[in-house]
């Protein structure tokens, strides 16, 4: 068989998996085959002592791996193959073995030599005298025959995150390899990399009590794990860090095994922000003290002289803050000419040979669209804006520059509106999108991400490592496939399929809204009771993850807790206490008696979170104490707290009835709707109104009683209508009771029908709470066509068309699991020109609408920047042949605004139409800019409420029998 990332072949599920976006070609039986363990016999390893150290130390470890694996150890032989079977692992020009073979025609490295980090692995037979068969690794240069390396690690059992995450190793008596096995990759990206920032207190406690700080017993471990991910590129820990000056062995040690160093987007010529706290003189400022800081960054070069590098150039301000308002487009060039020539200087090579990046971070963009220019083999590094959304990627002309272009992402952040430390809060899908742009648009030569502590970030992380390597292996329709082989790979494939859903679903919650941003009031605790169903939701996937846990292995069960359970279940309850947090503001202000059992809700959460974390650090025996020490509770600003506070309750001492001048019976019940957030008694509420109970929804609506003082009370429900159910007619409230309210639709009477409740309460008190039955004589679930209005709106999940509309060479595509609710729609090719309605490219959604008149419609999209010059991205809709609106999304650039977009993860919309009729209509969504991904539509149609979130979905006729594929 011929293996082939290059030919997009899938990965497929098989029994047991071992690897992730690589084809099979290990087989853990020990069929017929190179056969690498086979009974008592592990076949050696085959090396060349003149290959370059990393890949002698990566060979050593598949020896430890196979050990792990097999309980056999491999010989390490060098120079001579000798054996049945061998693992034959070097580089080009670094093997003779392997270099003989290549002559010989035994293996085609032809398309293999010259290339960047590529490797080949074939399965050979009579490869050498008294070797009947060999498994080959052969890379093309360093890096690629170390990826060859852990590639087979992984394909036989060891996880790249089997230190850092403690997932065991899968035992197997006999591995083999098919003797028809081919499997030649390379990367599609140049540089990957990761840069661990924002690390205190979290990351840098861990280090300081596991390894003594940031230093070569630290690094070697990213640095393994790094390659185990086909990583090559890293920004190291520098908030109080300096890479080189910490360890003088870090530096030596890197390029040895094979990583490119650099320096973060605002540390230039390969010195840190530290380095210059602890050995510069006079300001950080090139106009008043340029000798100075020529010889910092000569000393730079300088101690980097022998080392892979990509070298960090121009300038910010110290401590990662924007240059002085002095600082113009002539002075930045003129520091890089200078560097440039202390590139030339220190390190005797042409500065177009040495790779270096500009990051146009921040303002730092401002600068270059004001007209500021580099020389072209310099790369371009464009930036997210801190919170996933890639501010800008080159045009056409910039597309031919020779450096290329590259981006800096974030899984972490430090800044305003909020900064966001603790948790994964990133959806692979979110990913997927903006990085399938930055692909598209040609910023492919260097992706880094701000990865924070590393260990809250494993998924994201492999993910967007995993696309930088081959995007062609994962398109959008590939992602939930992602995620159930890592989980296969993992924890095995009885639940991958549970625990990919899992992931899936807490990031999407938490990208709804960071844990850090989260308050009282986020959610909106009457409309559509969004507030309960965010957190029934989560707890639904708490007591999910849970199961799964308890299934799983003993031996995984520590790698899951760290990598599913103990993310969802902190979330989720951090999502409850602060809707707790609320619903106790809410009944100290209604005057329940239960408001001080949810102020002691609030406390036992808060108090379950320490618990949480104390078992998180608790575990392997105290390995990751400290590693879930970041705060989150509390924040007045942008910045962290520097403690946890728990929310503020409130609570009440509660009258008796039974004292002189105690509270009146007729104050005693209080009683409130769906959806409303009036209570009675309340001077002036004659009656109270449930929303419409609703033939096409067919969901039961709810009033809740409850008691404001201290001694319980009798009460009573009576119907006006025989075809109404309740679920409770009468009873005695010690708190509050809930009261489900429904129909039996097959005796209502057809058309518009309002019923009446008479609810009556200590000494007599009563209050009358009108029904309202929705039952159109002219339509029926039987006869209607799409998504049916109910309360007055209409709520549409972008996915659910009707039908779809594009011209020659484009598309529409779905991205599984992105966004707030469901899915987003987005247009295929990426990079394409702009169009105008009359080309066509259109969604459309059929609605029903139970009244005319004026209504508004409100487009809900992924929070895409201007990432090409321009006047802004634009959409247009329109109902039926009404005008067609153009909307320019990018018309309000005010940084209140994108506070806002980025806060709620979606940029919202708002039109406004008239339709002449009620009835059937059809909604038209056009994409005229690529790069906009549509969420949801919601019309507005006299009925919509405040909420977070909107409304849940409409219901759609005729019902749909499976999810849209």
């Amino acid at each position: 068989m011929l293996c082939s990332l290059a030919l997009g072949l899938c990965l497929a599920l098989p029994a047991k998996v071992h690897a992730l976006g690589t084809p099979r070609f290990v087989d853990l039986q020990g069929k017929e085959g190179v056969r690498l363990v086979a009974g008592a016999r592990a076949a050696p390893i085959v090396v060349d002592k003149d290959d370059f150290p990393g890949v002698l130390r990566a060979a050593r470890d598949l020896q430890r791996d196979l050990q792990a694996v097999t309980g056999r150890t491999p010989q390490w032989q060098t120079g001579a193959a000798a054996g049945s079977d061998a693992i034959i692992v070097g580089t080009l020009g670094r093997h003779a073995l392997i270099d003989a073979l290549a002559r010989q025609g035994k293996i085609d490295t032809r398309s293999l030599a010259g290339q960047w980090e590529g490797f080949l692995i074939q399965a050979v037979t009579d490869p050498v005298p008294g070797v009947k068969r060999a498994l080959v690794i052969a890379g093309s240069d360093k890096r690629g025959t170390i990826y060859g390396i852990y590639t087979l690690s992984e394909q036989i059992g060891v996880s790249p995150w089997h230190w850092w995450a403690d997932v065991p190793v899968a035992r197997h008596a006999a591995l083999s390899v098919p003797l028809d096995t081919r499997l030649m990759d390379k990367p599609a990206v140049q540089y990957r990399g990761i840069f661990l920032n924002d690390e205190a207190p979290a990351l840098t406690n861990w280090a300081k009590e596991r390894f003594g700080g940031f230093n070569r017993k630290f690094y070697e471990r990213i640095f393994e794990l790094m390659l185990r991910l086909r990583a090559n590129y890293l920004w190291p820990a520098m908030w109080g860090s300096a890479f080189y000056d910490d360890d003088k062995s870090n530096g030596e040690l890197a390029d040895s095994m094979g990583i490119v160093m650099g320096t973060s987007h605002h540390e230039p010529m390969m010195r840190a922000q530290q380095e210059w706290a602890r050995h510069g003189k006079g300001p950080w400022d090139y106009s008043r003290n340029a000798d100075t800081l020529r010889d910092f960054w000569a000393g730079g070069l300088r101690n980097t002289r022998d080392y892979e590098k990509v070298i960090t150039m121009a300038m910010r301000g110290d401590g990662d803050e924007p240059m002085s308002e002095s600082a113009n487009v002539d002075l930045l060039e003129r520091i890089v000419r200078d560097q440039r020539a202390l590139i030339q200087q220190e390190l005797g090579r042409d500065p177009a040979s040495v790779p270096q990046l500009w990051a146009l971070y921040k303002e730092v963009q401002d600068y270059y669209e004001k007209g500021m220019r580099v020389p072209d083999d310099m790369l371009l590094l464009w930036c997210d804006d801190n919170w996933g959304n890639i501010r800008r990627l080159p045009t056409p002309e910039e597309r031919k520059r020779s450096g290329g272009a590259g981006v800096y992402y974030h899984f972490d952040y430090v800044g305003g509106p909020r900064s966001y430390k603790w948790l994964n809060v990133t959806q692979i899908a979110k990913v997927w999108e903006q990085m399938n742009l930055a692909n598209e648009y040609g910023a492919n030569r260097l992706w880094i991400v701000n990865v924070g502590d590393l260990k809250p970030m494993e998924v994201p992380t492999e993910f967007f490592l995993a696309y930088a390597w081959n995007p062609s292996a994962w398109p959008a329709d590939k992602l939930p496939a992602y995620l159930e082989a890592w989980a296969a790979r993992e924890f095995g494939t009885q639940h991958a399929g549970r625990i990919a859903a899992i992931v899936e679903r807490y990031t999407r919650y938490n990208a709804r809204r960071r844990p850090e941003q989260l308050a009282p009031d986020t959610y909106s605790l009457t409309a559509y009771d969004e507030a309960e169903r965010v957190v029934n939701d989560y707890n639904a996937l708490v007591l999910e993850a849970q199961q799964v846990g308890k299934a799983l292995p003993k031996a995984v069960q520590d790698a899951y807790f760290q990598l599913v359970e103990y993310p969802v279940r902190a979330s989720a309850n951090a999502l409850e206490m602060w809707v707790s947090a609320g619903r106790n503001a809410q009944y100290a202000r209604q005057g329940r008696a239960s408001t001080n059992d949810m102020a002691a809700r609030v406390r036992r959460l808060f108090a379950h979170d320490a618990e949480l974390t104390r078992a998180y650090h608790g575990a392997r025996g105290g390995k990751w104490k400290h590693m879930m020490s970041q705060t989150r509770f509390g924040y007045t600003n942008w910045a962290q707290p520097y403690r946890d506070v728990m929310p503020a309750v409130a609570e009440l001492r509660l009258p008796d009835p039974a004292s002189p001048g105690g509270i009146g019976a007729a104050d005693r019940m209080g009683v409130v709707v769906q959806g409303s957030q009036a209570v009675w008694p309340a001077y002036g509420l004659q009656h109270m109104t449930l929303p419409a109970l609703d033939v096409f929804e067919r969901q039961p609506r709810y009033l809740e009683l409850f008691n404001r003082s201290r001694e319980p009370f009798e009460y009573a429900v009576k119907a006006s209508h025989p075809w109404i159910r309740l679920s409770h007619a009468m009873g005695r409230i010690d708190k509050e009771q809930r009261i489900l309210v429904d129909v039996d639709w097959d005796a209502v009477p057809a058309g518009r029908s309002e019923a009446e409740l008479t609810v009556s309460g200590p000494d007599g008190d009563r209050v009358t709470i009108k029904v309202p039955v929705h039952k159109p004589a002219d339509l029926s679930p039987q006869s209607a066509q799409g998504h049916v209005e109910s309360r007055g709106v209409v709520a549409i999940e972008a996915e659910n068309f009707s039908r779809e509309h594009a011209p020659g060479g484009r598309g529409w595509l779905r991205i599984p699991g992105y966004g707030q609710t469901l899915s987003g729609m987005t247009t295929t090719p990426g990079a394409a020109p702009a169009l105008t309605p009359a080309d066509g490219m259109r969604l459309e959604y059929d609605v029903h609408l139970f009244r005319g008149g004026e209504l508004k419609l409100h487009a809900v999209l992924g929070p895409a920047l201007k990432f090409q010059p321009g006047k802004g991205f634009r959409f247009a809709v329109s109902i039926d042949d009404g005008p067609v609106q153009e909307v320019n999304v990018h018309a309000d650039e005010s940084e209140q605004y994108w506070n806002r977009m980025v806060s709620d993860g979606v940029a919202k919309f708002t039109t406004t139409h008239r339709i002449e009729r009620p009835g059937r209509h059809t909604v038209k969504f056009w994409a005229l800019d690529p790069g906009l991904v549509l969420q949801r539509l919601v019309i507005d149609a006299g009925g919509l409420q405040p909420s977070y979130l909107g409304p849940p979905e409409s219901p759609y006729y005729p019902v749909r029998e499976a999810a849209r594929p």
